[in-house]
């Protein structure tokens, strides 16, 4: 029988070692979640209530609270104080987003109105402006005509956020569900906030824009402004395909998109094609944000917030949702998810691509600083 000698030996156990070893970098663990840097990049705290702060910090999140002029959420002003109010207490931690209101657009003085709204709230912190999808939805000029982003009447304000340095979070159109049916819906969360939201509720609608239209008004005004860093909320409205999303991005270097209460769209996605969606988001790990539209409102029976507390404690309901986000992005394990009837199995993102998509990347298009 042939001798190994020892040099060979060693040499043999290291080529079974190195070929034994997973490749690429490693990934994190559940036990890893709460050490990680980790920035939540959409969320709406409506009420100046410290157990928000003190569950972000303790699961090691900073927030961006974004201020929008959505019906159901208090005024823009009361926003704006609680906005500030919170980011006196921890701007460490928290950040806000402002918004201006469309009521007398078209009319004498609205850009006024609207350049002065955001110099204030620049002033008092805020790193960034929010335009909802109420223009393309809902808003109107002052002659009756529907209003949508791609107008030039929006040029002087954008030019104006853009010399500021503030970047623009644009939430235009609605999941593609939106157009369908309710039983030809793809997650059950859409399914549930269309059921509740009826006035949004586009396939009631078929007078309304097409989501193609809105896409497209979208479109013309991100490649309008190429000066102007664009966060695409809620994964730009693409939700149902990484790859329109890919196409987007590639087409518009100014834009970013953040995850925002579309996950369970991915997960869909995943299910069917897991490495697919896996490629996509380590090839545009720098594009990508984390966010939930996790919304801390009033108390209100009649009121139709978008993610209300399922249980009644928000700070739990905050906990639980991001533990459950970082299961899916962060480790390979599978876990249930109500909101397709399915398991979902995690992504396992290399540690790098996490910590970009969980903190560098908000860090650097909202140009924090420290």
């Amino acid at each position: 029988m042939r001798r190994i000698g020892k040099l060979g030996l060693l040499a043999g156990i290291a080529l079974v070692s190195a070929c034994a070893a997973p490749k690429g970098p490693e990934t994190y663990t559940e036990a890893d979640f709460a050490r990680v840097a980790k920035f939540d990049a959409h969320v709406h705290a409506n009420v100046d209530d410290p157990r928000f702060l003190e569950v972000a910090r303790r699961d090691g999140f900073e927030l961006l609270s974004i201020n929008v002029d959505y019906p159901d959420f208090p005024p823009l002003a009361e926003q704006a104080k609680i906005a500030e109010a919170m980011r006196a207490v921890d701007p460490k931690y928290f950040h806000f987003a402002t918004a201006f209101s469309m009521e007398g657009f078209g009319a004498p003085g609205w850009t006024e109105r609207a350049e002065r709204t955001i110099d204030a709230a620049l002033a008092r912190g805020a790193v960034a402006v929010k335009v909802w999808k109420n223009i393309g939805m809902v808003a109107k000029d002052a002659a009756g005509k529907r209003v949508f982003l791609d107008d030039p009447r929006f040029d002087d304000v954008m030019a104006h956020i853009e010399e500021r340095g503030m970047p623009l979070i644009a939430h235009q159109a609605e999941p593609k569900n939106c157009w369908l049916p309710l039983d030809q819906m793809t997650t059950e969360n859409d399914r549930s906030y269309f059921r509740a939201h009826p006035e949004y509720y586009m396939y009631l609608h078929p007078e309304e824009p097409s989501y193609e239209a809105l896409i497209a008004a979208r479109d013309r005004f991100v490649a309008r402004h190429p000066g102007l860093a664009i966060d695409g909320a809620h994964m730009a409205s693409l939700e149902w395909s990484v790859d329109e999303l890919a196409r987007f991005l590639d087409a518009h270097p100014n834009a970013v998109v953040d995850l925002a209460a579309r996950m369970s769209n991915l997960q869909v996605q995943s299910n069917a094609d897991l490495e697919k969606v896996r490629a996509f988001f380590v090839k545009y790990q720098d594009r990508i944000l984390y966010g939930t539209d996790l919304t801390d409102s009033p108390p209100d029976p009649a009121a139709r917030a978008q993610n209300p507390p399922a249980t009644g404690d928000f700070p739990r309901e905050a906990d639980a949702v991001w533990r459950a986000d970082w299961r899916y992005l962060a480790t390979s394990l599978s876990q249930p998810v109500a909101a397709i009837k399915a398991d979902a199995k995690g992504l396992g993102l290399p540690k790098p691509v996490i910590d970009k998509i969980y903190w560098k990347n908000a860090r650097r298009f909202f140009r924090l600083k420290g």
